[in-house]
């Protein structure tokens, strides 16, 4: 015969403050856990819709990122008449862009130390090759000291404003516009004339990468291994995307904090739900008494407070993801470890998110209720209906 639940339900309403108390401490505990999930989550979602399917990035072989490239305009071109390289309708030009990447330091309005953040210097045919499109001013000029910025800088840099001047490298730069790329990363960056940027910086001949795109998907994989076999380029070819998902690894250090912090407010929770649930058995000594003198069976009742222990954690759980859910959409900026620049991220709450939420109170409840629930099945029926 098993106890039903709304025993268990009675008991915790009776002890409403102690349960209270002890859903608490889990709801943080949850809580702490979802919000790092929920900001790697942001951070892979931006990096996953970085980049077209037909587009390749080709680096110098042995570099891990565009920062750590260098590629000449020899190389480049060697390889822009590729035959497997699209070819613009208007132009009939190659559609390859030349680019140089480098990271300044500027001013923001949420960091009085200022933000780390990428440079593009690319060909005007590199815009044509990106998902994006002007939120407001124009594009620059070639040959003008003149920048785009993205629209995650121009929220946080009080400078990056159409018409307002930001000064990196030697001289200043005219801010011409505003992107908008959507929820990729170039929201994150500044765009400006490739030959403006390399002398700037002193980088004529030694850029950083190409970005070019194939024909059609079919000759994505014969154009990528064109490329890398040609001795002379002494290049590496991969998808536009595979190389911003790689870049997920940024999320990798928040996400081992959060499980840090939450393992050992966990071990703090888990101690608590322990404890109320021993000072639960000590008080109903003799109802599990009475309990099994009208049959039911230790198993019934070891399942009962385990029960009871997995309500109180649950309940801590949905406190959890309540507190959590108000961060969906909320921005905040990330160290990107591969390009040593600043990524504005979303928190993103899903369903997936939510579930490892409840998962992991429910673990709680389970680890903190079977000993206590252990120690009311074990209690002889004479023993436990003497004990006052």
């Amino acid at each position: 015969m098993r106890l039903p639940i709304a025993y268990n339900i009675r008991n915790l309403a009776v002890r409403r403050a102690t349960a209270l108390m002890t859903a608490g401490g889990i709801a943080l505990t949850v809580a702490v856990l979802l919000a790092s999930l929920a900001l790697v989550n942001g951070l892979r979602s931006t990096f996953e819709s970085t980049g077209n399917p037909l587009n390749l990035l080709v680096l110098r072989k042995g570099s891990t990122s565009e920062l750590s490239s260098a590629m000449t305009r020899e190389t480049f071109q060697d390889l822009v008449f590729n035959p497997g390289i699209e070819r613009s309708s208007r132009s009939g030009w190659p559609m390859a862009s030349l680019e140089m990447v480098t990271t300044v330091r500027l001013a923001a309005i949420d960091n009085p130390r200022g933000m780390n953040v990428t440079v593009r210097g690319l060909l005007p045919v590199g815009i044509d090759l990106r998902d994006i499109r002007l939120q407001e001013g124009r594009w620059f000029e070639s040959g003008r000291r003149e920048v785009v910025v993205g629209q995650a800088i121009a929220r946080r840099c009080p400078d990056a404003h159409t018409g307002g001047v930001v000064r990196f490298g030697k001289r200043e730069w005219r801010v011409s516009g505003v992107m908008d790329g959507g929820r990729s990363a170039v929201n994150n960056e500044i765009f400006g004339d490739l030959n403006q940027v390399s002398s700037d910086f002193n980088r004529v001949q030694q850029l950083s990468s190409v970005l070019l795109r194939a024909r059609d998907a079919a000759t994505v994989p014969a154009l990528t291994d064109s490329l890398n076999d040609d001795k002379r380029l002494n290049a590496f070819a991969q998808t536009e995307r595979d190389y911003y998902e790689r870049q997920t690894s940024a999320g990798n250090p928040i996400r081992m904090l959060g499980l840090f912090v939450s393992v050992i407010m966990a071990i703090g929770s888990g101690i608590t739900a322990t404890n109320t649930m021993y000072a639960a058995v000590d008080r109903r000594t003799r109802e599990i008494g009475t309990l099994r003198v009208l049959g039911f069976s230790r198993g019934s009742i070891l399942l009962s407070f385990m029960l009871e222990s997995v309500l109180l954690a649950l309940v801590g759980g949905i406190l959890g993801c309540g507190l959590v859910l108000p961060l969906n959409g909320l921005s905040t900026a990330v160290g990107n470890f591969v390009t040593m620049s600043d990524v504005a991220v979303n928190f993103r709450v899903g369903p997936g998110v939510l579930f490892v939420g409840i998962a992991y109170s429910v673990l709680l409840g389970i680890v903190g209720g079977s000993l206590p629930a252990r120690r009311a099945a074990r209690k002889e029926i004479l023993t436990a209906l003497r004990e006052v």
